[in-house]
C-alpha cells in the first residue's frame, strides 16, 4: 500500500538555487537592496546605532574580505568560523560576512562552559573564532584544554568590542586582557570583497551553517544547513507572515541568535520583509514592554516562558503595549490556557474587540525551522495545534519504525517530514544521519503527532528523550555523563519534569550514591543532593542546570539491556509531586 503523504493546501513555491547572501542583498530594482530601499534600517542597537540595508551589505563584504586576507586568520572558502557571542549589532555582520566569503559559520551558545565550547570548536573543524570581550576568558580556557598555546589561540580569535564607531555609534574602552588580539573593527578597515562568493545552481547545496542539535543521545551534533535549506525556508515561510503597518515594522531581537529559530526568523527573515530588528542581548520584561511602546511594535517572536512573564509582570500595565497585534511562539509546545491568560490581560487596555493574536509554528534545527505553521487568523480556534504542513513540505504519520504502517485518521504516530529545507546531514556522523533518514529521504522527527480532519497537526508526545527548557534542548545523556564524573555518584539518570509555573520542563537528576552508608538520614541525602546540583553549575551551561532538583535513590531503573527506564522515573516524579500536595 502506498504511504499516506500529507501536503500543504498552499501552492508549491519555486525553488531558488543561490547563495543566502545573494537572496538577501541582490537588487530587485534600481537603488534597492533585496527589494527595499537601500537606506531603510535593518538592525538597530539599543544605543541608537543603526545599520541600513546598504551599510549591512557593505560592512559584511568588508568583514568577509578581512577574514580571508588578515595574515593571522587567512581563511579560505569552505573553512569554518565559530561565532561565540551574545546578541549584538555585530552578530548579523559576522554571519553575512562569513557567507559572503564562502565560509561556513557555526554558532555556539554564548553561555557554554569550556568543555562544551571545545567540543563544538573541535567537531566543527573551526579555525577562527569570533567572541565578545566577556567571552575571551572562556575561549582561552578552551584552547588550553585542546592543547593549543595562548599565543596560537589568540591568533585565531577575533574580539567583538563594545565600541560601535564602525556603525556610527559611540566609542567604548576595550576590556583589559585583549591587547594584541585581532578585533572585529580592525577587519573592517582592510578592504572589501567586490561581490559575494558564488553559490548558484548545484553550489547552493554546499553547507553554510553548522548549528548544533542535541539529537537523542550523546553530545550535540553539527547540523549541516545549506544555502538551499535557508533560502527555501525564507521563501516558504515569508508569505505566511502578516504585513505590518507603516511605522511598526520592528522586530525585537532578544531570542539568542545562535539558535536556528532566531537565526532564520530574526537574523534573516525580517530582512526579506523589509523590517528592522532591534537587537537586544536577552529578554528583559521591562525592556520588552518599553520597546513595544517606543517603536510601536506590532509583532514579537517569543518562546512559551515569555508568556508566563507577560501573564504576571507589572511592566505589562506600566507601558503602552497596545500596538502588539501578533506573537509567534516556537521552540517548545504552547499551552492554550496560557495563551488565553495573556490575551485577556493585554485586552484590558485596548479598544473593544482588539486583541493580540498568538500562534505557534513547529520545526527543528534539522528542518531549518518551520515544517508546520498555524496561521494567525483562526489561531484561537485551533490553539494548541502546530498548524498544517507549510508549502513545499511533505509529512507522514508513521506507526512502526520502518514506515510500513501509517497512522489511521486521528491516531498518533511519529512525524516524518521531507522537503528542501531539511538538513543535508549531521557533520562527521554518518551513523546518526543514517538513523535520522529513510532511504527515500524522510527525516524522522521523533515527535509523536495526531492530525485532525482540518489538516492541523498536534504534538502529543515524543520518542526523543530531550528535555525542552525555555526553548533549549537539553540531552539527558549529556548530563548523565557529567554526573558520573562526580566521585560520590555510582549511577545517574536525568529526566524533564513539567513546571506549570514556568511553562517549561526542568532537568531533574536521580542519582545513586557510591557509598550509601555515608547518607544515613534524610537530611544528609538532601544536603548531598543540593551539593550535586551546585556542583553541576560549574560543569554545564545555565540552561542545563538541574533546576528540577536532585533526588538520591537506591537504584536507577533499567531494562535487561541496560537502558534507563525513564518512564518509571517520570512516574516516581509524579508521585513525589502528589506527596507534597
Amino acid at each position: 500500500m502506498a504511504p499516506r503523504i500529507y501536503t500543504s493546501d498552499s501552492p508549491a513555491i519555486p525553488l531558488t538555487k543561490t547563495s543566502v547572501f545573494t537572496r538577501l542583498f541582490a537588487p530587485r530594482a534600481a537603488g534597492d537592496i533585496g527589494g527595499f530601499p537601500a537606506d531603510k534600517p535593518a538592525f538597530v542597537d539599543p544605543s541608537g546605532a543603526t545599520l541600513t540595508r546598504a551599510q549591512l551589505r557593505d560592512i559584511s563584504l568588508a568583514l568577509g574580505y578581512g577574514i580571508l586576507n588578515h595574515p593571522a586568520l587567512a581563511s579560505q572558502r569552505g573553512e569554518t568560523v565559530l561565532l561565540h557571542s551574545p546578541n549584538c549589532l555585530a552578530y548579523p555582520v559576522v554571519v553575512f560576512g562569513c557567507i559572503s566569503a564562502g565560509l561556513r559559520c557555526t554558532l555556539a551558545n554564548s553561555g557554554y562552559v569550556t568543555q562544551e565550547l571545545a567540543h563544538q570548536y573541535q567537531d566543527s573543524g573551526a579555525n577562527v573564532i569570533f567572541t565578545s570581550e566577556e567571552g575571551v576568558k572562556t575561549v582561552r580556557a578552551m584552547f588550553a584544554e585542546l592543547g593549543i598555546s595562548k599565543a596560537e589561540g589568540d591568533k585565531r580569535t577575533v574580539v567583538i568590542n563594545r565600541d560601535l564607531r564602525w556603525a556610527g555609534g559611540s566609542a567604548a574602552a576595550a576590556v583589559s586582557g585583549c591587547a594584541g588580539m585581532v578585533t572585529f573593527a580592525e577587519l573592517l578597515t582592510m578592504g572589501a570583497l567586490q561581490k559575494e562568493e558564488n553559490f548558484d545552481g548545484l553550489l547552493a547545496d554546499e553547507t553554510t551553517f553548522l548549528c548544533y542539535s542535541s539529537g537523542t543521545t550523546g553530545k550535540p551534533k553539527g547540523v549541516e544547513t545549506t544555502h538551499t535549506n535557508m533560502v527555501s525556508i525564507l521563501d516558504i515561510v515569508g508569505p505566511s507572515w502578516p504585513r505590518l503597518p507603516p511605522g511598526q515594522e520592528t522586530i525585537l531581537g532578544f531570542l539568542p541568535m545562535y539558535h536556528m529559530y532566531s537565526l532564520a526568523f530574526i537574523v534573516h527573515l525580517p530582512f526579506t520583509l523589509g523590517w528592522q530588528v532591534l537587537v537586544q542581548p536577552k529578554f528583559d520584561p521591562i525592556q520588552f514592554c518599553a520597546s513595544i511602546e517606543k517603536f510601536r511594535v506590532a509583532l514579537a517572536l517569543i518562546v512559551p516562558p515569555i508568556l508566563v512573564v507577560l501573564a504576571r509582570h507589572p511592566a505589562v500595565d506600566q507601558y503602552d503595549v497596545s500596538s502588539l497585534q501578533y506573537m509567534l511562539s516556537g521552540a517548545a509546545p504552547l499551552a492554550g490556557d496560557l495563551v488565553k491568560q495573556v490575551q485577556l490581560r493585554l485586552s484590558t487596555r485596548r479598544a473593544d474587540g482588539a486583541r493580540c493574536k498568538i500562534t505557534q509554528s513547529y520545526g527543528l534545527t534539522e528542518t531549518t525551522t518551520s515544517t508546520h505553521f498555524l496561521p494567525f487568523d483562526g489561531a484561537d480556534r485551533k490553539m494548541g495545534s502546530i498548524g498544517p504542513v507549510v508549502a513545499n513540505v511533505e509529512a507522514r504519520i508513521v506507526v512502526d519504525e520502518d514506515g510500513n504502517v501509517d497512522a489511521a485518521d486521528g491516531a498518533p504516530g511519529e512525524l516524518w517530514v521531507r522537503g528542501k529545507a531539511v538538513m543535508k546531514a549531521y557533520l562527521n556522523n554518518t551513523a546518526a544521519t543514517e538513523q535520522a533518514f529513510t532511504g527515500d529521504g524522510w527525516f524522522k522527527t521523533g515527535d509523536v503527532v495526531v492530525r485532525d480532519s482540518d489538516g492541523c497537526f498536534y504534538i502529543v508526545d515524543r520518542k526523543k528523550e530531550l528535555i525542552k527548557y525555555r526553548g533549549f534542548q537539553v540531552p539527558p545523556a549529556e548530563l548523565e555523563s557529567v554526573l558520573l564524573t562526580h566521585p560520590d555518584i555510582a549511577d545517574a539518570a536525568v529526566i524533564g519534569v513539567e513546571s506549570a509555573a514556568e511553562a517549561t520542563e526542568l532537568p531533574r537528576a536521580y542519582v545513586v550514591h557510591a557509598h550509601p552508608h555515608n547518607l544515613p538520614t534524610p537530611d544528609a541525602r538532601r544536603a548531598f543532593a543540593n551539593g550535586v546540583a551546585k556542583w553541576m553549575e560549574s560543569k554545564v551551561a545555565k540552561h542545563k542546570f538541574l533546576r528540577g532538583g536532585v533526588r538520591v535513590i537506591d537504584v536507577i531503573p533499567k531494562s535487561p539491556t541496560g537502558k534507563i527506564l525513564r518512564r518509571e522515573l517520570r512516574t516516581l516524579a509524579k508521585q513525589e509531586t502528589v506527596a507534597r500536595l
